[in-house]
């Protein structure tokens, strides 16, 4: 879901300007100021998995996962490549710090609800592939209802690398202990714009942060001041627990967190999210 020519002949120029702007969603780049677009670094290829790869469900069972990138609710408008299995795949120092978040939160009366982990490098390259065609706006009216879908890069939605094809950051939010019901995704439904009331927005049994996931507005960044009442209390809750984990966030997206002393800082992989992709165990 953020973060994040050069002078030469024309149409390299363009050509390598396309692929740097929109090389990935949302929850690409530390926080702070859009740093200057560079190329995503190269595929490593499907080699599987390094051995200290972990499925969360392993490490934690109680976090609940909700992957919405293996699914059509999401801002590309389908299923994204490298996602076959809807599976939150983490380093295992990532995974561990996050079950001491959970067991942190669960004192608290709530728990965590994880969107994405691990994300492939062919992901990017499907968002890349979105991002181009400016003339797809199915899923406007939902995940980024006031940003022209041209302007996604410039406003720092999108950008390259992703974080998330290191390993050890994660898209997430909070629910109550006792989880309220939780909507289906219809996809024949009209769309609801992500900055809409909690009680307009699709219902995931999340608490209310103020927006939707993966939603491209400034009123998504983390202390926007809009955003108030129970609303901005959840945002710091989850913000403080992560901290106290060892994650930083992206101060433009409340979900994204990396884990600071993440295992692989400069290694992007391209292994598909499933449990095949995981040595044997």
């Amino acid at each position: 879901m953020s973060v994040p020519a050069r002078p030469g002949r024309w149409r390299a120029g363009v050509a390598l300007a396309v692929a740097v702007v929109l090389a990935s969603t949302a929850c690409q780049r530390p926080p702070g100021p859009a740093p200057t677009p560079r190329p995503a670094p190269p595929s490593p290829g499907a080699s599987p998995a390094p051995a200290d790869f972990v499925l969360l469900s392993e490490v934690d069972p109680t976090i609940a996962t909700d992957i919405r990138y293996a699914t059509a609710h999401n801002f590309v408008g389908r299923p994204v490549d490298g996602y076959p299995e809807p599976l939150c795949l983490l380093t295992r120092p990532a995974a561990e710090a996050l079950r001491r978040v959970q067991s942190a939160a669960r004192a608290q009366g709530h728990s965590l609800r994880v969107y994405d982990c691990y994300r492939p490098q062919r992901a990017v390259a499907h968002f890349v592939r979105w991002g181009a065609d400016t003339a797809d706006q199915r899923t406007k009216a939902e995940f980024y209802p006031r940003v022209p879908k041209e302007r996604l890069f410039a406003d720092g939605y999108l950008g390259a690398p992703t974080a998330h094809s290191r390993g050890s950051t994660v898209d997430l939010t909070l629910e109550p202990l006792a989880t309220p019901p939780r909507a289906s995704h219809d996809p024949g439904r009209p769309l609801t714009a992500c900055t809409a009331p909690a009680d307009r927005r699709f219902a995931d049994g999340s608490v209310d942060m103020g927006t939707g996931f993966d939603c491209f507005d400034p009123l998504a960044h983390t202390d926007d001041r809009r955003v108030t009442g129970a609303a901005r209390q959840h945002r710091q809750l989850l913000k403080r627990l992560m901290a106290q984990g060892g994650f930083v966030n992206y101060d433009r997206e409340w979900w994204h967190y990396r884990y600071a002393d993440e295992p692989y800082p400069q290694t992007y992989f391209d292994f598909p999210v499933a449990v095949a992709s995981l040595p044997p165990r």
